[in-house]
C-alpha cells in the first residue's frame, strides 16, 4: 500500500425522496422504476483528523423542498463519535442546497470549495432559472460570510486536503464539481458525490439530467475510474444500494450510518 495514513470513510444517510427511473438519466429510462434517492453526508475519520464532505440540508428546507428529511445530520456523525464542533475541515463538493446547508453544524471548520464553484454560483450563470434551481441563495451568501471570516480555503483543479485526501474537480453537474480521493484499507477510494448520482450512472455511462455540461459528466466517469483503485472503490452520491452494499457502522445504526471502507458484499 502506498506510504499514505488510511482512513475510515463512513456514509451517513439523513433524508429521501421517492422518484422513477426516468428521472435520473437523460434521455430517460425504458423500465421505468422507482428509483429513489437517499442524501448522505460522509465522514472521513484519520487517527489524528476527520474530514467532513458537504453539509447536507436542514428540516426546514427538506418541507421547501419536500424532501423526506429523516434527521440531522449531525446525529449520524455524533453516533460514530464525531462532535460537529471539533471537525476542522470541511470538503464542500458543490453548492446544490443539499450539499452545502446547515450553516452553523460546523462553527469551527474551514470550508474547502473550487474557484469555479463559487464563480458559478455568484455569476452570471444563476442568471438562468434552470441553473440556479438546485442553488440556494442563503448558502452561497454564507460561503462569502466564510471567505470574509478567513474560512474558505479556494482549490483550482486539484489540491490536497490532509495526506492521503485529495480533491479533483470534475464539473459536469455544476461548473466546479470536485470529487473526494481518500486512501483507506481497501486502497485509494473515491466519493463521487453528484460526480455520478447512481452506480448505474457511472457504470452504463448514462448521465444525470441535472447537468451544466454533459462532455465534462460523461470524462469525470472516466476521471473516477482513474482514481479509484477498483471499479467498487467509488461511491455514488445519491444511491440507496449503498446502505445495502455496506455493514452498518455500529448495532442499531442500520440504515443510518454505514462503513465504506469495508469490503461491499453483492446485493
Amino acid at each position: 500500500m502506498p506510504d499514505q495514513p488510511a482512513y475510515e470513510i463512513y456514509a451517513i444517510k439523513y433524508a429521501h425522496l421517492f422518484r422513477h427511473s426516468p428521472e435520473n438519466f437523460i434521455g430517460g429510462d425504458e423500465h421505468d422504476v422507482p428509483m429513489p434517492l437517499d442524501y448522505f453526508v460522509w465522514a472521513i475519520k484519520g487517527k489524528d483528523r476527520t474530514v467532513i464532505l458537504d453539509t447536507g440540508f436542514s428540516a426546514e428546507m427538506g418541507a421547501k423542498r419536500k424532501r423526506q428529511h429523516l434527521r440531522s445530520p449531525a446525529v449520524g456523525l455524533k453516533a460514530i463519535g464525531v462532535e460537529p464542533d471539533q471537525v476542522k475541515d470541511v470538503v464542500i463538493s458543490h453548492m446544490h442546497y443539499d450539499h452545502s446547508g446547515n450553516h452553523d453544524m460546523f462553527p469551527n471548520a474551514h470550508f474547502h470549495v473550487q474557484d469555479r464553484e463559487m464563480a458559478y454560483c455568484t455569476g452570471r450563470c444563476m442568471g438562468h432559472a434552470n441553473l440556479r434551481g438546485a442553488f440556494e441563495a442563503e448558502d452561497v451568501v454564507a460561503m462569502v460570510r466564510r471567505t470574509f471570516a478567513g474560512r474558505t480555503q479556494f482549490h483550482d483543479g486539484e489540491g490536497q486536503i490532509a495526506p492521503g485526501i485529495t480533491v479533483h474537480r470534475v464539473g459536469g453537474h455544476t461548473s466546479g464539481l470536485q470529487i473526494t480521493r481518500v486512501m483507506t484499507r481497501r486502497g485509494w477510494m473515491v466519493l463521487a458525490s453528484d460526480a455520478s448520482h447512481f452506480y448505474a450512472n457511472f457504470q452504463q455511462y448514462r448521465p444525470f439530467p441535472v447537468v451544466a455540461n454533459v462532455v465534462e459528466m460523461l470524462e469525470g466517469y472516466r476521471t473516477m475510474n482513474a482514481l479509484a483503485s477498483s471499479p467498487d472503490a467509488i461511491i455514488p452520491g445519491h444511491d440507496p444500494l449503498v446502505m445495502k452494499q455496506y455493514p452498518a457502522a455500529a448495532p442499531g445504526l442500520e440504515d443510518v450510518v454505514v462503513r465504506l471502507d469495508a469490503d461491499p458484499k453483492p446485493v
